[in-house]
């Protein structure tokens, strides 16, 4: 039987950090957000509109938007990383691609617009050869 690591914080939060922004992107998350602001809106006579009726939702939104950001930030790089990882492999198990093309995100911004314009071209000449043989045929 092998025997599980304890779990470290961050190791806490990137799981935390999954389950919330799973929740929160579910139909019943939005549902729940809409009968509050429904309710809020609702009990505005209730409270004549006033300043403090305003503040509840003002400051409910603004706390709960502040949180989520960073939890679904932290979702958005793990995954950015795991993809990143899964094109590695990728790239290191094909026989003839550009080896060099694993670190792309590590490239400074002018080497990324000379691949990407190279990309184009090859594009390009590739979309040509398709017309050709279409008007060969």
């Amino acid at each position: 039987m092998s025997e599980e690591r304890p779990q470290s914080i961050k190791d806490r939060f990137h799981n935390f950090s999954r389950r919330t922004s799973e929740a929160v992107g579910s139909v019943w998350a939005f549902l729940l957000a809409l009968g509050t602001v429904i309710v809020w809106g609702l009990t505005g006579p209730l409270f004549g509109y006033s300043d403090t009726w305003q503040l509840v939702i003002n400051t409910s939104t603004t706390i709960v938007t502040f949180i989520m950001v960073f939890l679904i930030q932290s979702t958005q790089n793990r995954d950015a990383k795991a993809v990143h990882l899964k094109l590695d492999e990728l790239i290191f198990a094909l026989n003839g691609a550009r080896n060099r093309l694993v670190n792309l995100e590590e490239l400074p911004e002018d080497e990324l617009e000379a691949l990407a314009k190279q990309f184009a071209q090859m594009s390009a000449e590739a979309s040509s050869e398709a017309d050709d043989r279409k008007a060969a045929r």
